[in-house]
Parts: C-alpha cells; structure tokens; sequence
C-alpha cells in the first residue's frame, strides 16, 4: 500500500524537500482524489509536502476507498469522505491531474468543495488536468492559468487568461501543465504555503 510519505522515484523532487526546513509552519492540504490520478502528479508533490511538515488528507466519495493511479504505480487510501469534511478545516487544497479530476467534477460535492477554496482565496494547487474541476465550479474567470495543452482551449472558455508555461502562479492559485512541470509547481506550491502561513 502507498504510504503519502513516500513518493517512489523522487528525482525530481529531492531538491525541494528541504524548501522551507528551519522555518517550518505546518498547514493542513485537502487532496481530492480518485482512481486513475496520474500517479506521479500526485506522489511527488505529496512527499514534498509532508516531508517540508504539512499534513495531507486524502478525500474521495468514500473513507477507507482503495484508489489506484492510471500507471498502476501508486496506490493509496483515502482518509475522508467527501461528506465527512468542510473547507474550513483545511488551509489549502491539492488536486492532482490523470482521470481523475474529470470524475470528481460529475460529483456536485467536491464542485462545491473546490469552489469554496477558490472564492476564499485559500491556497489551491491543480497539476495537468486538475484544473478541470475548477471549471466547473466556474472559479477561474479572471485568473492566470495553465493546464494539460488538450484543455487550455477549456480553461480559456471558463475566463482564465490562459500561458502555455510550466507553472502560472496568480495569487494563491498555482497550476502547472504535466509531469515535467512538477519541480517548478512543487516549489511555488510551498512558496505559496509559507507565505499564507507566516
């Protein structure tokens, strides 16, 4: 079973885990997730995060739901249920790309959930096809964003003012477009992440 410590191969993430050690302030990230996430888009960031103190809890439609990445590498149990959790209970949100960002947003419960976060201005952070689940809750309008290249076209029909860019930061907001982009969105996730806590 997947342990959310460990990221599997974290060559692309070594650099950042000591990003903010020294100064540490821990903040509470809500992942929502499914199966058939894109396994590294979830592992690599979720290692950096703990292991630079914050704590991560998974959320799915069920507690204790085995889920499975869509390379099969990863595999992980969500903490929570969707209707055991509320927005106020987390300082910012993570939703990883693959398949699964697309399932949750047929769910009205995580659209809301999400939207919350957004008109909050809380810290939220969408890798490749995450940003999906922000359309639908028609938070984007205004905002710079980026995403996997086969939605930008979406993201530009929800109002975002989309760059091709390997992470677009636009206030607490952070996305970025694929696997390679990871190293960049990991660290300006936990630039982000110190900033709203300090």
């Amino acid at each position: 079973m997947f342990s959310k410590a460990e990221a599997g191969k974290r060559t692309s993430v070594d650099f950042f885990i000591t990003y903010s050690k020294g100064s540490v302030f821990v903040s509470k990230i809500a992942v929502v997730l499914t199966d058939m996430f894109e396994d590294v888009e979830y592992t690599d960031p979720a290692h950096s995060f703990e292991e630079n103190g914050h704590t991560l809890t998974v959320i799915s439609d069920e507690k204790g739901k085995e889920l499975t990445g869509k390379q099969g590498d990863a595999k992980v149990t969500a903490d929570k249920g969707i209707e055991e959790v509320s927005e106020e209970s987390f300082d910012a949100l993570f939703i990883p790309g693959g398949f699964s960002p697309d399932i949750l947003r047929g769910d009205a419960r995580f659209v809301e959930f999400v939207k919350r976060f957004m008109y909050k201005d809380k810290p939220v952070f969408a890798i490749c096809h995450g940003p999906q689940l922000l359309i639908t809750a028609e938070a984007l309008r205004g905002r710079k964003i980026t995403g996997y290249k086969s939605i930008q076209t979406d993201l530009k029909y929800a109002g975002g003012n989309v760059f091709d860019e390997e992470v677009v930061v636009c206030g607490n907001l952070v996305s970025s477009r694929e696997p390679d982009d990871i190293p960049a969105f990991i660290a300006k996730s936990l630039d982000i992440l110190s900033k709203s806590i300090n």
